[in-house]
């Protein structure tokens, strides 16, 4: 399968997921061990969603139902069909333009018909992982890098660099840890606490002005505020900026997901920060038994597979601006 990963990006897992799960991992039998396990039945969880809470065009309809979703464009929640495992062996390869996938003597291909390929060896072997993590059914559902590359490499929406940018940075104005309530003042507290060492911080690393508000209509953004932003999500590549807009999508944050780009947060600090309220009125009221529980995993695999899915994009340009520095 390949190389064990670079030490940088084990560095980098084991401070985005912080458990021992990162330690030796170079290929797919050795990501299958319990304790290497970890990360991926995060990131192999059911219940994904590639543009939550947006209503799908048919071109990206269209593409969720060829990767394994059945999509209702009034419910696009549910999980698609499933397919008997047809494989025994998963591998990769290096070709010419980037890593490839091998099931058994087939090489993956996207819904669209286009050669999978990815950038990096590290996403392949995460790719592959997923594959190989399959049983006797395979549940495309659950394959969370898969769809981000598949996504990635088909553009089913036909979006460019500045439309994925604009996006993102769009969500500033309804950033979750910006909108703030006015009672009860436990909650108000709460949030001040746990949500302003968060804008502080961005603030702060970005040299720009983000503000909270409890407005209804917001927090006024300062336009050099989002020139900055555009800015640095342009210094990212087209793989890492679709999986940056993903997990904006699930955090309904763009400052929380630049606090996990940055390593400022971990998956968990995030996804507890974006449902603040939420946990508040858990503890308050209680807990919907299974309910609550699979909505925090399910954000948490979701969550975790999009930021593992920037950091591996952007391995192999890492590795090499740092190769020509020496």
């Amino acid at each position: 399968m390949g190389a064990d990963l670079p030490p940088a990006m084990v560095s980098q897992l084991s401070q985005l997921f912080p458990l021992p799960a990162w330690s030796g991992c170079g290929h797919v039998a050795q990501l299958r061990h319990p304790r290497t396990c970890w990360m991926w039945s995060r990131c192999l969880s059911p219940g994904l969603q590639t543009y939550a809470r947006r209503p799908p065009d048919s071109r990206l309809i269209h593409h969720l139902n060829a990767t394994g979703w059945h999509v209702n464009p009034e419910h696009s929640e549910a999980p698609g069909r499933q397919r008997k495992r047809f494989y025994q062996n998963v591998s990769i390869t290096q070709g010419e333009g980037g890593f490839e996938i091998n099931l058994d003597h087939r090489k993956l291909k996207t819904p669209q018909a286009k050669l999978f390929t990815v950038p990096s060896e590290a996403l392949a072997i995460a790719v592959a992982t997923e594959w190989d993590s399959q049983q006797d059914t395979i549940k495309f559902y659950t394959m969370h890098l898969t769809t981000l590359c598949n996504t990635s490499l088909d553009n089913p929406t036909q979006r460019n660099k500045d439309q994925l940018i604009r996006a993102a940075v769009k969500f500033l104005d309804t950033d979750t840890i910006c909108y703030r309530v006015e009672e009860p003042a436990t909650l108000v507290e709460l949030q001040k606490n746990e949500w302003d060492p968060i804008i502080e911080w961005a603030e702060k690393r970005y040299d720009v002005e983000i503000g909270s508000s409890t407005s209804i209509m917001g927090p006024s953004i300062p336009a050099r505020t989002r020139e900055v932003l555009v800015s640095h999500l342009a210094s990212y590549n087209m793989w890492a900026l679709q999986g940056i807009e993903f997990v904006v999508t699930q955090l309904k944050s763009l400052v929380l997901t630049l606090g996990l780009m940055d390593l400022r947060l971990t998956v968990e600090q995030a996804v507890l920060l974006s449902r603040l309220e939420e946990e508040y009125q858990i503890q308050k009221w209680g807990n919907i038994e299974w309910a609550h529980d699979y909505e925090l995993q399910e954000l948490r695999a979701r969550t975790a597979a999009g930021t593992l899915f920037v950091h591996l994009c952007s391995e192999s340009a890492t590795v090499k601006h740092k190769l020509l520095q020496q």
